[in-house]
C-alpha cells in the first residue's frame, strides 16, 4: 500500500467518523439487556403518534448542576428522546436549564417546583436550588410533573397524560366514602397523594348526589351499613348507563378502635346490589398464612409491658404469583396488602362476564364463627376452623357486561327532605365494568404508603377506562421483591440456612478448591516441561 493510499484511507475514515456523528444526533438508538426491557418504551408509547393529530412538545426543565451530580437525570433525558425518536415528529422534546435561560419565575408559575440539594465544592458545603420537572405541551393544553427523579412510573405518566391531553378528556376518579366514620384527607390520605401524582382529578361524592354520566370511573369505598336506598340508586344508575365501578366492601366489621373483636355487618343493600352483579362478599374473614408483621403490646402480671411481633393471619400478603396472569390487570401482578378481607363468590349472570384478579395462598383459611381479631387470642384460637376450610380463596374479582339493575320492577326511593326526584333508569343496561374486592383498608392508610396497593388501584382506574393496554407499562422496571414474601416460618428458616451456607461456607471453598485446582495444574504443566527438556 502506497503511502498515498494509506493518507486517502484515513481521510475517509476521518470523513465517515464525522459524518457518524453528524447523523447519530438524528438517529437513537440503544440495547437494552434487562429482564423485563425496564429502559425501553412500550409498544404502546412508541405508536402513540397515530394517536396524535398535531404535534405535543415535551420539555424537561434540569438544572446542569443535578445532572452532573446525579444519573437519573441522563437516564430521564434518554426515555423522553426515546418518545420524540419513536415519533416520526408528532413528539418534540427539548431539555433546558432555568438559570442559563433565566426562565425560573415563568417555570415555578408553570407548576415546576424547585428542590433544595447539598452540594460540597473544593470542600466547602453549599445548598443549590435545582429543578427536575416536565411539562407536556398540546395546543394551547399543558401538563406539568412538576417533580421527576425516577423512571419507576415515569413512561405510565408521560403516555397517559399525552392521550388525556390528545383525547379532550380529563382523568378523572369519582369516590363515595359510604362509611361516615372514614374522612378522606385522614384515612384515605395516601391514595389521594397517589391518583393527584398520577393526573387524577378526584371528586368526592358525598352518598345519595348525582353521579354525572360522563365520570369515567367511581370508587365506591366501604359502606354496607350505611348506603341507603337512594345512595344505592344513583349507583345503580350509573352502571346502567355503562359508568365504570371499583367496589372495596368489607362483610365483617372489625372494631379497630376498641378490642378487635368482630360482627357480621347488617346490609342496607349495598353488598345484596354487589351480589347481584355477579360477586358475592361472603360473611366470613379470611386468615392466611401468608401473612403480614403486626407488633402489639401487652401488660405483664408484674406491670411491665411487653412488646410482641407476630405474623398476623388476618392481615394477608397477597403475592404477585397469585394473581391471574391471563388477565390484562394482573398480568404483571406484585400483589396487594389486604386487612380483616372477606372473600369473594363470583356469581355472574348470563349477561356477565366474572374473572377472577387475586386469590390468598393455597394455606388460607376460613374464620365463619365466633369473630375476632385479637392478636391476644393466638394462633390455636384463629385455627379453629382451619382444618375444614384451608384452601384458596377468592379475594378479588372483575366482571363486565350489562348488570342487572338492582331497582328493576321497583318503585324509584325516596328520601325524606328530598326536594327533588331521582331520574328514571336508562332503558336499557349499557356495557360495562366492575371489579369488586372483599376489604376496604386496601385503599386505606393501612397500607403505611406501601406502593403496592395504590399501583393496583390505579392500574384498575386505567382498566375500566379501557386503557388495559397502559396496565402494564407501570413499575415495569421494578425487578425487586419485598424482603417478607416467604411467610412461613419454616420455609423462611430453611432459606437462611441455605443463604448462610452459600454464602459463608459453599462459596469460599469453592474459591479455595478453584485455587488448589488451579495450582495443581501449574505444577503439572512445569513437570511436563522439565520432564521433556
Amino acid at each position: 500500500m502506497t503511502k498515498r493510499e494509506v493518507r486517502i484511507i484515513t481521510a475517509l475514515s476521518v470523513l465517515a467518523l464525522v459524518l457518524g456523528l453528524l447523523v447519530s444526533r438524528r438517529l437513537w438508538f440503544r440495547f437494552d439487556l434487562t429482564r423485563n426491557r425496564a429502559y425501553t418504551i412500550a409498544e404502546v408509547s412508541r405508536k402513540l403518534y397515530t394517536e396524535i393529530p398535531d404535534q405535543v412538545r415535551i420539555t424537561y426543565y434540569l438544572s446542569d448542576k443535578l445532572k452532573a451530580l446525579h444519573p437519573v437525570p441522563g437516564e430521564i433525558e434518554d426515555l423522553l428522546r426515546e418518545y420524540a425518536a419513536y415519533s416520526r415528529g408528532k413528539i418534540i422534546f427539548t431539555r433546558r436549564d432555568p438559570a442559563k435561560t433565566g426562565l425560573e419565575q415563568a417555570v415555578e408559575q408553570l407548576g415546576i417546583q424547585p428542590q433544595q440539594i447539598q452540594t460540597v465544592e473544593r470542600d466547602q458545603a453549599s445548598v443549590a436550588t435545582v429543578y427536575t420537572g416536565i411539562a407536556i405541551e398540546y395546543l394551547d393544553q399543558v401538563e406539568v410533573l412538576p417533580v421527576v427523579f425516577s423512571l419507576e412510573t415515569l413512561e405510565y405518566d408521560l403516555t397517559s397524560r399525552i392521550r388525556s391531553l390528545v383525547r379532550g378528556q380529563d382523568r378523572e376518579i369519582g369516590v363515595i366514602l359510604g362509611d361516615s366514620y372514614r374522612q378522606w384527607t385522614q384515612d384515605y390520605q395516601y391514595l389521594n397523594q397517589s391518583l393527584v401524582q398520577s393526573g387524577f382529578r378526584v371528586q368526592l361524592i358525598s352518598p345519595g348526589d348525582a353521579i354525572s354520566d360522563a365520570l369515567p370511573v367511581l370508587f365506591v369505598l366501604g359502606g354496607a351499613e350505611e348506603l341507603d336506598q337512594w345512595a344505592l340508586y344513583r349507583i345503580d344508575r350509573y352502571i346502567q348507563g355503562g359508568g365504570k365501578a371499583l367496589f372495596a366492601l368489607e362483610s365483617i366489621f372489625v372494631d379497630t378502635q376498641g378490642n378487635l373483636n368482630a360482627r357480621v355487618m347488617m346490609d342496607k343493600g349495598l353488598l345484596s346490589m354487589v351480589s347481584g352483579y355477579g360477586a358475592t362478599v361472603r360473611p366470613e374473614l379470611v386468615l392466611d398464612r401468608s401473612a403480614l408483621p403486626l407488633q402489639y403490646q401487652t401488660q405483664s402480671p408484674s406491670g411491665a409491658m411487653q412488646i410482641h411481633l407476630i405474623r398476623y393471619p388476618h392481615w394477608i400478603g397477597v403475592l404477585g404469583e397469585n394473581g391471574n396472569k391471563a388477565h390484562p390487570l394482573t398480568a404483571s401482578f406484585s400483589g396487594v396488602d389486604l386487612f380483616w378481607p372477606s372473600p369473594v363468590e363470583l356469581t355472574p349472570p348470563e349477561s356477565v362476564q366474572g374473572e377472577e384478579l387475586f386469590t390468598s395462598s393455597p394455606e388460607a383459611w376460613l374464620q365463619t364463627k365466633d369473630f375476632t381479631a385479637d392478636p391476644v387470642m393466638g394462633a390455636a384460637f384463629f385455627e379453629q376452623e382451619a382444618a375444614e376450610t384451608t384452601g384458596i380463596k377468592l379475594l378479588g374479582a372483575a366482571l363486565s357486561g350489562k348488570f342487572p339493575s338492582y331497582f328493576a320492577n321497583l318503585p324509584k326511593p325516596v328520601r325524606e327532605g328530598a326536594l327533588e326526584e331521582l331520574p328514571d333508569m336508562p332503558t336499557s343496561a349499557q356495557e360495562s365494568r366492575i371489579i369488586v374486592i372483599g376489604d376496604t383498608d386496601i385503599a386505606s392508610n393501612y397500607t403505611r404508603g406501601d406502593p403496592r396497593n395504590f399501583d393496583f388501584l390505579i392500574q384498575a382506574a386505567s382498566w375500566l377506562s379501557n386503557d388495559e393496554d397502559i396496565i402494564g407499562i407501570r413499575n415495569r422496571e421494578s425487578l425487586g421483591g419485598r424482603l417478607d414474601k416467604i411467610a412461613q416460618e419454616e420455609k423462611r428458616f430453611l432459606a437462611m440456612v441455605f443463604a448462610r451456607l452459600l454464602n459463608v461456607a459453599l462459596i469460599p471453598l469453592g474459591v479455595v478448591a478453584a485455587g488448589v485446582f488451579a495450582a495443581f495444574r501449574r505444577r503439572a504443566r512445569i513437570r511436563s516441561v522439565h520432564n521433556g527438556v
